[in-house]
């Protein structure tokens, strides 16, 4: 099990043929962490900077991302 997922936001776009598309632009990382004196878990996320957005969406890392 990943101990991070990848924060993005959706990016909408038209391609070349005029099809509507999304993208997601990775904006930064979310981190699962386990509290030591109860054993519960968390979320941190990080951002790779500022971000003015309404939705993040998060991702299991991908293989070609290097793992932290």
């Amino acid at each position: 099990m990943t101990n991070h997922y990848v924060a993005t936001v959706p990016v909408k776009y038209t391609d070349g043929e005029g099809v509507e598309r999304t993208r997601f632009q990775r904006v930064g990382a979310m981190f699962r962490n386990t509290r030591g004196a109860d054993g519960s878990e968390f979320f941190s996320l990080k951002l790779d900077f500022p971000v003015g957005v309404q939705e993040l969406v998060m991702f299991p890392p991908s293989s070609k991302e290097p793992q932290e």
